[in-house]
């Protein structure tokens, strides 16, 4: 009888507790470009490199979601590109309806592109290395201070418009 009355309370917190799942990872889009080859290979390797990051989400339906993590690298020697890489790594959660509505804008921009980012960055190492260029791991992102940089700099421009 007390195992029942335990299990039954357990079944309570775990019907209470938000769920969260991947339903799906995959490659959305992908491109890898070398404009200058194969001149470049003969240049003194000195790069520069810029990586441009943007996170979308789209509601799939009720409690799923489809987020894009985009990830463009520029490589240049000079002023002439070396390589152009993007990679777009998407994945499908299914967000429970528990979870609370003032959550959901954190865990579609900075949870779900956490859990892809390593797939993105597997997937851009991986192009550089066959179009035989030296390899290039990304560093890690900390998605959550990307997020609170982006609340503060939407609340700073608000706060501008109620000014002027």
């Amino acid at each position: 009888m007390a195992d029942e009355q335990q299990n039954a309370g357990a079944q309570d917190v775990q019907q209470q507790e938000p769920q969260f799942a991947i339903q799906r990872i995959y490659v959305k889009d992908v491109s890898f470009e070398t404009p200058n080859s194969p001149a470049i290979f003969r240049k003194e390797w000195a790069p520069t490199v810029s990586v441009d990051m943007n996170v979308n989400n789209t509601k799939l339906e009720d409690n799923l979601h489809e987020v894009v993590l985009t990830l463009t690298v520029k490589n240049t020697i000079g002023e002439e590109t070396a390589f152009l890489c993007e990679v777009a790594q998407a994945g499908i959660f299914s967000i429970g309806s528990e979870v609370p509505e003032e959550q959901l804008p954190q865990l579609l921009a900075a949870f779900c592109p956490n859990i892809l980012f390593p797939y993105a960055r597997e997937s851009i190492a991986n192009l550089v290395n066959r179009g035989t260029f030296p390899q290039l791991n990304l560093a890690p992102v900390n998605f959550d201070a990307v997020f609170a940089q982006h609340i503060q700099q939407q609340q700073a421009a608000e706060g501008q418009k109620l000014d002027a």
